[in-house]
């Protein structure tokens, strides 16, 4: 069997609430974050990732129309990397 590091990391005020969405999964409701969250936080964490991984993940969210531009760049600012992601997110768009 494989080990699994688990690495645990905490957010506070807009990075933590933005982008919540709640499903209801065998008649829970469960709070998962959305995809325009998901990929800003893979920016976010991008030198733990990889660049590579953040990039795809803005590719395959934007290809599959899973995101707009809106929600990613909302999403992107509560998690304070918009600088970062706008060169992608401009390649990406074209």
């Amino acid at each position: 069997m494989e080990t699994v590091r688990l690495r645990i990391l905490h957010f506070s005020g807009l990075a933590y609430e933005e982008g919540i969405e709640v499903h209801r999964i065998e008649g829970v409701d469960v709070r998962v974050y959305s995809v325009a969250k998901t990929i800003a936080d893979c920016f976010k964490f991008r030198n733990q990732l990889g660049i590579s991984v953040a990039i795809e993940a803005l590719r395959d969210g934007w290809r599959t129309r899973k995101v707009d531009s809106e929600e990613l760049w909302r999403c992107a600012k509560a998690c304070r990397v918009s600088n970062v992601i706008r060169p992608y997110l401009e390649a990406v768009i074209q």
